[in-house]
């Protein structure tokens, strides 16, 4: 397995780096997957959604190939490991 991209998602260059795969940065971690409000909001439209989008080559992330971390450590033990940041 490859090592996973890191995610610091209490980071502002994280969060302009890392969108939703419409380019949007209202994006939240939930339940093994991501949530963009701006998606939500669209008629018509679901803001979930499986990939995070680097704005820097266009490369997309599964959830499973990102580790999510805040200050307190990782977001999720399941996905991001046990301890530390």
């Amino acid at each position: 397995m490859s090592e996973k991209t890191t995610v610091r998602i209490e980071t502002k260059l994280d969060r302009w780096r890392f969108t939703c795969p419409n380019g949007h940065r209202s994006w939240e971690p939930t339940n093994h997957h991501f949530w963009c409000s701006n998606c939500a909001n669209a008629y018509g439209a679901d803001g979930s959604f499986e990939q995070l989008r680097d704005q820097r080559d266009g490369r997309m992330y599964a959830r499973e190939d990102v580790r999510l971390v805040s200050e307190h450590g990782p977001y999720d033990v399941d996905h991001d490991g046990g301890t530390g940041a």
